[in-house]
C-alpha cells in the first residue's frame, strides 16, 4: 500500500511540474494583438504550425490537469484508509507503568486525599515543611 501511495505521489507532482511548464509556455490573448501589429511570434509558429501551438499545448495542460486532479482524489481516498484511534489520544497507545515496591500507597509528594486537609503554610511565599 505504501509503494502505490508513493507512486501516486510521485505522479502528482510529475503532473504539477509538467503544468508548470507548459502553463509558462503559453502565451496570453493579449499577445495575438502584438504579432498582428508585425510584432514576434514567428517561432512558435513554425515549431507548431499556425495555430496548432495553442491547441497542442491547452490539450496537454488539460490531461495533465485530469492526471494531477485524479492523484489528488486518489491519494486523499487511500490516504484515509488508515485506522485511527478511537479517541484520538496518542497517549492511549502508552502502556501503565507499576513502580517497583508499591503498596498502592500515594508516593510522598502526592497531593493528599480529598478527606485530610492539607497544612496551611506558615507565611507569605515559605513552602510548608514535611
Amino acid at each position: 500500500m505504501n509503494v502505490f501511495l508513493t507512486l501516486l505521489l510521485v505522479v502528482q507532482i510529475l503532473a504539477a511540474l509538467g503544468m508548470i511548464a507548459l502553463i509558462l509556455m503559453q502565451h496570453g490573448k493579449g499577445a495575438d494583438a502584438g504579432a498582428a501589429f508585425g510584432g514576434g511570434g514567428a517561432g512558435s509558429a513554425s515549431l507548431f504550425g499556425a495555430s496548432g501551438g495553442a491547441n497542442f499545448l491547452s490539450r496537454t495542460t488539460a490531461v495533465l490537469a485530469a492526471v494531477f486532479l485524479a492523484c489528488t482524489l486518489g491519494l486523499a481516498y487511500f490516504g484515509n484508509l488508515r485506522e485511527a484511534p478511537s479517541s484520538g489520544s496518542v497517549l492511549e497507545a502508552v502502556p501503565a507503568q507499576q513502580i517497583p515496591g508499591s503498596t498502592g500507597a500515594p508516593p510522598a509528594g502526592a497531593a493528599p486525599a480529598q478527606g485530610t486537609p492539607a497544612p496551611a503554610p506558615t507565611g507569605a511565599g515559605q513552602i510548608p515543611s514535611q
